[in-house]
């Protein structure tokens, strides 16, 4: 395995994928405890009247006086389900409300990632000198002293906005209890509001480096990055082998085709196109195989062995392997040369069978000169 000093490369979209099947997603703790602060002091500050009339009227309860408590157990619990079910009941919904917005918190910094990988066992996880070697890691240390930095602060504003509002506790001990209840209320409401704004702070340091963590821990070396590729798009040797397996197949489709050809057209032996022609239901001839060199003789001796006509036409034969496509109609330019080649076998192959006299001697062939790819040339070279 790579050295991590060696991993300086930026993680390939494929391994940040694979880390989040793992996992492996930013996270941040300070955004989690932001929010869900941060929805606490909404509540409060929103519902302040309702829950000041609904401890209120706990309060009255519980403080009321009942002689039938003293004489019969039962009544004693049934006002205590009185008084604790409803508060455990908003205390359950809360906990929902609150559960709910740390899951949106988490899927806001780090995106929804579902993954079990992550609670799979791991020998890893339990080797002490593994856990030593990630507690004394630049990340882990990071963290560390940003949780402490972080308690420290929280801790202060906390200490210090105690003592700067005690008297506005004391305050509330010569309040009537609704009004009492409304004034505590303000004062915690104002001490949450100090820690949110606190929380905020480090919520715009702690997603960018919590991204900026997780990019480093997934950053590559170049050998990785070698490997990875080669994962992808297979090996050179497979490759070649799998395209030297297509052309194989491609070439044997191709040669199982010529025993269905009309005529095959060669020059006379660098290159080779059988042509097809069904009157009524191809608008023109078609290329069912062409080839070059050790495929013509192949194609050439496909047709021989199936009786297909041969002719020697070396222009129309370079044109058609350099302009029509296998499978596809011969190029409207050539038209006129295919049509007499194939008069010509339609007219040979009537004499065989005793229906005609003999054709004459094919004539020389009109093939566009732009359409030969070796026009000019010396036969020999051509």
């Amino acid at each position: 395995m790579a050295d991590a000093q060696d991993r300086r490369l930026p993680a390939t979209e494929r391994k940040i994928r694979k880390a989040r099947t793992e996992g492996q997603v930013a996270r941040s703790r300070d955004l989690s405890h932001l929010v869900a602060i941060g929805m606490a002091a909404a509540l409060l500050a929103a519902a302040a009247p309702e829950i000041v009339t609904w401890l209120s009227g706990r309060l009255a309860t519980g403080l009321r006086f009942d002689a039938r408590v003293l004489a019969d157990a039962a009544v004693m619990q049934h006002r205590l389900a009185l008084l604790s079910l409803p508060a455990l009941g908003l205390i359950g919904l809360v906990g929902c409300l609150l559960l709910g917005v740390a899951v949106a918190a988490g899927v806001l910094s780090g995106g929804w990632n579902f993954s079990l990988k992550a609670m799979q066992p791991k020998l890893q996880k339990v080797d002490p000198f593994a856990g030593i070697a990630r507690m004394f890691s630049p990340q882990q240390l990071t963290n560390t002293l940003k949780s402490c930095l972080l308690a420290l602060i929280l801790g202060g504003l906390g200490v210090l906005y105690l003592k700067l509002n005690l008297p506005r506790f004391a305050e509330a001990m010569g309040l009537p209890l609704p009004t009492a209840l409304a004034h505590a209320g303000k004062v915690m409401l104002d001490g949450l509001l100090l820690l949110v704004g606190a929380l905020a702070l480090f919520a715009l340091i702690d997603v960018p480096l919590q991204r900026h963590q997780l990019a480093e821990r997934l950053k590559m070396s170049a050998q990785e990055m070698k490997q990875e590729q080669r994962e992808v798009e297979g090996s050179a040797e497979i490759k070649s082998r799998q395209r030297s397996r297509m052309r194989e197949l491609a070439n044997r489709r191709m040669l199982a085709a010529v025993p269905t050809a009309d005529l095959v057209v060669m020059n006379p032996s660098h290159y080779a196109v059988a042509l097809k022609y069904q009157e009524g239901v191809m608008s023109a001839p078609r290329v069912v195989a062409k080839g070059a060199d050790l495929m013509a003789l192949r194609i050439r001796d496909a047709a021989q062995a199936a009786k297909v006509p041969v002719l020697q036409a070396p222009p129309l034969a370079r044109a058609l392997y350099a302009h029509a496509d296998l499978d596809g109609p011969v190029p409207a330019a050539l038209f006129s040369a295919v049509a007499q080649v194939l008069a010509h076998v339609y007219q040979l192959r009537a004499h065989l069978q005793g229906k005609g006299q003999a054709p004459a001697p094919l004539p020389e062939l009109k093939v566009p000169p732009e359409l030969d790819p070796k026009h000019g040339l010396p036969e020999a070279e051509a």
